[in-house]
């Protein structure tokens, strides 16, 4: 055969070779289907260090004068596996991610790293699949099969998902809410998670092929094959969607379930009647809530049910969302039309900030004081207009120009961004003056906590250790990747850009920044009198709980009554003055590694891979409570009643000699009586001060004024060293659920 025939045959070959390569890539001829992986069943050694645990709680209980027959237990009631497509996209290798953590890890990390008592897994809804559903029943069941005697498992596993929605404005904005089940069989659970319509499903549904499905390969091209399989993961979400209006039992198996707001999802919860909890979560993240977001939408309308939404959570690796401010990021004037706030005492606007890196540009390009003080005034107004996009409409800003704009300079481990209309305690003092049939006049939650996490790891805030692992920190490495991934950026610019604040398409650089507002997460704390699944139930429903920070306080709050003492989440009316006592005892210190059940039940490969080779193991110290701090909120009586008014943070507080014991305190509200109306209390038991991860946030350096001149952030890429935890002390905490005392008008006191 001639040589160019040769060579023209090999070029067809290869050619051809290319060809189908390519097809295969477009139609997913390479990519795995999920695996729900397998659960590794626990040793005998793991019981028997469930009951030594027992022990030394009673201890401390005895030590601190605590009585009663109840144990205090801790669960993580929000975990998210690489079912969920935001965690799966972060267990990507260009994300510096680990590979996916499909639900069998979660149980696994629940029962053998942090040791918990029960958790929850709550997948996106948006993401799961009729088939992904089943795999995660399977996998819950399979959790709670080896956990031993079902009166007193190792740990219980709850079954779950997230309905994940964010509204445009604060109108049609609700939030993202956990919903939790009771039971796990067959005939006792929905056929199928609900969903909530937004930005999250239409993604899903609308995803095509791409240029990312050649892209992710060829940057990576020695982990192609997770490419390829994360690829056949979003084209297999891709289910039809259940039609509107039909009977919940009445839909196909084989379709996506959703809605639009709470109500409907009440209302289709309602259908199934099963037992539910519905936990709503992130309220105050400033990324997940439009400006000009409040609580007054929820309250109306069916919103609220008090009977299966009756928790909040207060703090997750996104950080703490119960503290009020009076300050404003955003404000309206009569006519509706919204402007940008001036600064005020620590704090100051994103949408000033942006006028003032405008306005210094100008000035630098040589322009004159007043144009450059014009270009302030609209790129403020742009930046309002904006929403959450305000950084965009300054091209090409650096994380470093920003300063601390928009955060909370004095909060305990902040969210980014905080919306105090929408925190814990603007809802406890929210009130509906217009309830009518179906609608709720108060909240009345209880409070706990949970960590958020997205890599299956049920429970991180054992240890600070591990930022990366342990916090949901991540990203592309390279800051080259990092941009192109973005969006390539604008050259700094001296004129604002005007930005749609509704496009959720626009450029979300940001991200960095808000990496240094993710925390390993928190806990919630239950008073059960028992270890089984029920007991626990019941107990999160009567409000006995609590939420910590992620160490294991122990914690307890009640009302002094002389025909028998109320505790953490009662509800009651009275004339009399109010008295309350408090006990507190601090988390065991930590030993490093792994304790002999998980070194045992697992293999060592699975134990780095999944512990990080770390793992809850309490010594025999334990850390020194510091104080203990008393919220005291008067629900609104008027409508304008101004919420940073009713809200008294803090209202008191007491200094604790803790040599080892713990703190106990009483206090009483001599004002109760005379004030004559509806008041709720709640404590914060605070630990003495620990190396935290991301504790100091952005890391500001300060003038002598105290205003933040410069700050040292810790990166995703590779301007932050990989295995720097950037510690920074910090007071853990425990966040009691209130005791909501109604004023009761005495008998015989009118006319």
């Amino acid at each position: 055969m001639p040589l160019l025939r040769k060579l023209g045959l090999v070029g067809a070959v290869s050619l051809a070779g290319v060809a189908t390569y390519v097809l295969g890539i477009q139609q997913n001829w390479y990519g795995q289907p999920w695996q729900a992986g397998e659960i590794t069943a626990p040793p005998a050694s793991k019981h028997e260090a469930v009951a030594e645990r027992a022990v030394a709680q009673a201890e401390a209980i005895s030590a601190v004068g605590a009585e009663g027959d109840k144990q205090i237990l801790f669960g993580d009631l929000h975990v998210h596996t690489s079912l969920s497509l935001d965690a799966y996209l972060s267990a990507l290798p260009l994300m510096q991610g680990e590979g996916v953590h499909p639900p069998a890890d979660a149980c696994d990390f629940a029962r053998y790293c942090s040791s918990l008592d029960f958790w929850s897994i709550n997948d996106h809804a948006e993401s799961i699949t009729p088939d992904r559903w089943m795999e995660t029943k399977d996998t819950i069941r399979q959790c709670n099969a080896v956990a031993g005697d079902p009166e007193n498992p190792d740990v219980v596993a709850y079954l779950g998902w997230e309905w994940t929605q964010m509204g445009l404005t604060p109108e049609n904005h609700y939030g993202h809410k956990n919903v939790v089940l009771l039971d796990t069989e067959e005939d006792k659970v929905p056929t199928r998670p609900i969903a909530a319509m937004g930005t999250a499903l239409t993604t899903i549904q609308n995803a095509e092929s791409g240029a990312k499905k050649f892209l992710l390969p060829a940057l990576d091209p020695k982990n192609r094959q997770i490419y390829y399989d994360f690829e056949r993961f979003i084209q297999d979400g891709k289910t039809e969607l259940c039609p509107q209006g039909v009977d919940v039992r009445d839909l196909p198996n084989d379709c996506i379930e959703y809605t639009e707001t709470p109500a409907e999802l009440f209302a289709k919860l309602k259908q199934w009647d099963f037992p539910t909890m519905v936990i709503p979560h992130g309220n105050a993240v400033g990324h997940h809530n439009p400006q000009g977001a409040s609580w007054m939408n929820q309250l109306t309308s069916g919103n609220h049910d008090p009977e299966m939404q009756s928790m909040i959570e207060v703090y997750s690796g996104h950080g703490n969302s119960e503290e009020y401010r009076k300050f404003l990021a955003y404000a309206e004037d009569e006519e509706g039309n919204p402007y940008c706030p001036e600064p005020t005492d620590n704090y100051k606007p994103m949408c000033w900030r942006a006028g003032e890196i405008i306005e210094a540009r100008c000035l630098k390009e040589g322009e004159s004081a007043q144009e450059c003080n014009d270009r302030a005034v609209i790129t403020r107004q742009y930046a309002i207009e904006a929403g959450h996009l305000n950084f965009a409409v300054v091209g090409r800003s650096e994380l470093e120009e920003w300063l601390d704009a928009g955060e909370c300079t004095d909060c305990f481990q902040a969210v980014a961004n905080l919306r105090p209309d929408t925190t814990v305690q603007a809802a406890l003092a929210v009130r509906n003056f217009k309830a009518g049939p179906g609608e709720s006049e108060r909240f009345k939650f209880a409070i706990m906590a949970a960590s958020d996490n997205h890599t299956g790891r049920a429970g991180t805030g054992f240890k600070e250790i591990g930022r990366h692992n342990a916090a949901d920190i991540s990203g592309p490495k390279a800051e080259w990747l990092s941009r192109i991934m973005n969006g390539m950026p604008n050259e700094p610019l001296t004129q604002p850009v005007a930005i749609d604040g509704h496009n959720t398409e626009a450029n979300t650089r940001f991200t960095e920044r808000t990496r240094n507002f993710v925390y390993t997460g928190g806990l919630i704390a239950t008073h059960s009198p028992s270890r089984d699944r029920k007991a626990i139930w019941d107990a999160m429903k009567r409000k006995e709980v609590y939420g910590t920070s992620g160490p294991r306080i122990l914690l307890w709050f009640d009302l002094l009554d002389d025909e028998g003492n109320k505790p953490m989440g009662s509800e009651l009316e009275m004339a009399e003055m109010p008295r309350f006592r408090v006990r507190a005892v601090g988390s065991f210190k930590q030993k490093p590694g792994c304790p002999d059940y998980a070194v045992t039940g697992l293999t060592s490969e699975r134990l780095e891979n999944l512990c990080y080779g770390e793992c809850y193991n309490p010594g025999d110290e334990r850390h020194k409570i510091e104080r203990i701090e008393v919220v005291k909120i008067t629900p609104q009586i008027t409508p304008d009643e101004k919420l940073g008014d009713l809200i008294e943070d803090t209202w008191k507080v007491f200094e604790c000699d803790d040599q080892g014991q713990g703190c106990a305190v009483e206090f009483e509200d001599a004002d109760f009586a005379e004030a004559s109306r509806d008041s709720l209390y709640y404590v914060r038991a605070i630990q003495e001060p620990t190396p935290t991860i991301n504790g100091g946030n952005l890391r500001c350096e300060y003038d002598e004024n105290g205003q933040c001149i410069k700050v040292n952030p810790c990166y995703i890429n590779e301007r932050t060293d990989y295995a720097d935890d950037c510690l920074a002390p910090s007071e853990h905490r425990a966040w009691s659920s209130p005791i909501f005392v109604d004023y009761a008008q005495e008998q015989g006191s009118e006319g």
